[in-house]
């Protein structure tokens, strides 16, 4: 009798149980899916708005990660988890992991002041933390960038926040920057002349602001000059060889000597 009194017990707690699993289970499912579909309608009503692309993405994972949290304190609750006990034992647990993490929480810090205060979005090009390359992605603890040799390079978020950035698409032009060496034997107003030439011929190379070149320093073997066109940020490495590659072209056309290093051969007597 009391052999059968268990059984029924146990059969009894199982079926009851057993509800509670297959509703946990519906109850993720459905959720998950929701999930899903109010991130497709966040990104598409902020799209709508015209929201920065990164803005788009960081609050499209913060609420994520938010309804995710909810979905398992729901699916806790159903299999009859008391979520009031767990939540205090998930703060405290919280503080104890938050002490041992402040590196992450600083991250995530970082991340918000980056899409408060927005110095950076997808697409500039930045030099941070010994680093340049164009950002590929800011997420909520780390910054995603693609170096010139495209290589992924991943940045802490409370590092780039805390730290110097150098942003060169914000201003949407950039000034490239050359030191072009001549002879002491060569005429400056030729040389001036002959090097603005190469400049104002190159299609990228902007107008205005006006491209500049002017003496920079007398040193010990050449006359150097301080060659400086403006180009959009798109266009800088184009303009920057080019711009080294016909100005040689165009000074030995000229007639106008780059000087090179010369080794002197000293014999002795005897």
């Amino acid at each position: 009798m009391d052999f059968e009194n268990l059984l029924d017990k146990i059969i009894d707690y199982g079926s009851d149980y057993g509800i509670k699993v297959v509703g946990a289970i519906v109850i993720y499912f459905i959720g998950s899916w929701l999930i899903k579909k109010i991130i497709r309608l966040l990104k598409k009503a902020m799209s709508l708005q015209n929201y920065d692309e990164s803005l788009q993405r960081f609050l499209s994972n913060l609420t994520g990660w938010i309804l995710r949290i909810l979905l398992i304190l729901t699916i806790l609750g159903q299999l009859g988890i008391q979520t009031t006990s767990f939540a205090a034992i998930l703060a405290a647990a919280g503080l104890a992991v938050g002490l041992a993490l402040q590196g992450s929480l600083g991250n995530f810090a970082g991340g918000v002041m980056l899409m408060v205060f927005r110095p950076i979005k997808i697409g500039d090009l930045i030099e941070a933390q010994g680093e340049i390359g164009v950002v590929k992605e800011i997420e909520i603890f780390t910054t995603k960038i693609i170096s010139p040799s495209n290589k992924l390079v991943i940045i802490p978020n409370g590092s780039l926040s805390n730290g110097n950035i150098t942003n060169y698409t914000a201003e949407g032009l950039l000034q490239v920057r050359h030191t072009i060496g001549v002879s002491y034997d060569s005429d400056i107003k030729q040389t001036k002349e002959v090097l603005l030439q190469v400049l104002k011929a190159q299609e990228k190379v902007l107008q205005d602001p006006a491209p500049t070149v002017n003496v920079s320093e007398l040193a010990d073997s050449s006359v150097n000059f301080a060659v400086r066109p403006w180009c959009k940020t798109e266009d800088y490495w184009d303009v920057y060889f080019k711009t080294l590659e016909n100005a040689k072209i165009a000074l030995d056309a000229a007639g106008i000597e780059i000087p090179f290093p010369h080794q002197v051969e000293i014999r002795k007597q005897g």
